[in-house]
């Protein structure tokens, strides 16, 4: 494969673990298996949720070479392919480690490797709350995300809670998402990623080796243009007879459709990938389907090939499930930024847990180029359909 895979902190190492079950097909224990231990670089301690002390890390010597043994490992692997892509990064916006670490290898990568892609699986916290800080360190998260990837994959974990506990909501299961674990959250995300980034056979080569050009010609279809870099992605599956512009309908059911604003959200690029045995079913009658999400998503006017579609008859969910993940770059994901801006904005007027953020070499300069830089692409959304 032409990319370089990195799970960074906790929740990024679990939702890569759930990934590579999926691509390999194995067990927990068995993909452990999959990761050379020359690559498990961990540190002697946290990072306290202060997305400050993950970026610049500790004063100590050992400590301090933790974004220099992963870069070190990064450049090992990446000479070892015939050709190098890109870097996709699995972590989370609210802990020190996935926000403030990942921020780091974001900027040192995109240093290192101009040329090469770099897209972000970005997981966001619980509106009512993981951390105190969890607002700032998405705020700068985000903000370096943009200046340095070209892409985000942007889940935020109310809607995961909400998707993944449909299936037993349609089962009459009260209280359905107080039945949800974080592993089937995981799962789900997982599913999600797997649904588009695992190898096409439309990206593989006569000799049946994938290129793994997955992930880059998912940010060419749907990041067409630099200011818009946030994808919202949605999936739904279906076990026996396929009915692929009903799996759209549920895709596009939980879809928001204005903003805080009350303004119609509205996408620039559409992306929808079947898979299942019954491809040749999507095959016959692609507009069918492509119409409904170009209608649901309410594709810009000025975007004649606004939505496009990939098929594979290998099913990665379940054997003999059918499923379509639908990838958009769609203005919701500004309402995040905006909730996120706001209450940062608060907290930062207010000097709230700034001296955390000072101790460890954070500076205004950084507090006031992130609320420039998302204020800048909340007007860029703002605008999309003009």
């Amino acid at each position: 494969m032409s990319a370089v895979w990195l799970q960074i902190g906790q929740c990024g190492n679990q939702i890569g673990q759930e990934w590579w079950q999926i691509v390999t097909g194995t067990s927990s224990r068995e993909a452990d298996m999959v990761f050379r231990e020359s690559n498990l670089i961990m540190g002697k301690q946290g990072r306290g949720s202060n997305w400050a002390y993950g970026y610049h890390g500790v004063r100590s010597e050992g400590e301090q070479s933790l974004c220099s043994r992963t870069m070190e490992s990064l450049r090992k692997e990446a000479e070892k392919r015939d050709f190098y892509g890109g870097t996709v990064l699995f972590h989370s916006l609210s802990g020190g480690t996935g926000a403030g670490l990942s921020s780091r290898l974001c900027e040192a990568i995109r240093e290192e490797y101009p040329l090469g892609h770099i897209l972000s699986v970005s997981v966001a916290p619980h509106q009512a709350g993981e951390s105190p800080l969890q607002h700032y360190n998405a705020l700068l998260c985000l903000s370096w995300l943009q200046r340095y990837a070209d892409g985000v994959l942007l889940f935020h974990n109310d809607e995961v809670l909400k998707q993944a506990a449909a299936p037993l909501a349609r089962k009459d299961t009260p209280e359905a998402s107080c039945q949800v674990s974080f592993p089937s959250m995981n799962a789900y995300l997982a599913s999600c990623l797997a649904g588009l980034l695992c190898p096409l056979k439309i990206f593989t080569s006569q000799s049946g080796v994938s290129m793994g050009m997955e992930p880059w010609e998912l940010l060419r279809t749907v990041c067409p243009m630099p200011a818009f870099k946030l994808l919202h992605t949605a999936q739904a599956s279906t076990r026996g007879t396929v009915f692929w512009d009903s799996l759209a309908s549920s895709v596009l059911q939980p879809l928001p459709r204005q903003s805080l604003a009350g303004n119609p959200h509205q996408s620039t690029a559409v992306l929808a990938v079947a898979r299942g045995p019954r491809e040749d079913a999507f095959l016959a009658n692609p507009s069918l389907v492509l119409r409904k999400l170009r209608q649901g998503y309410r594709c810009v006017s000025w975007n004649p090939f606004a939505a496009t579609y990939w098929t594979d008859a290998a099913s990665l969910v379940a054997p003999g499930r059918h499923s379509l993940t639908v990838c958009a770059n769609h203005s919701s994901s500004a309402d995040l930024l905006q909730r996120v801006e706001q209450r940062a904005r608060a907290m930062y007027e207010s000097n709230a847990f700034l001296h955390w953020y000072w101790r460890h070499g954070c500076e205004e300069g950084d507090f006031e180029q992130a609320f420039e830089t998302v204020r800048s692409v909340l007007g860029d959304y703002s605008h999309l359909g003009e």
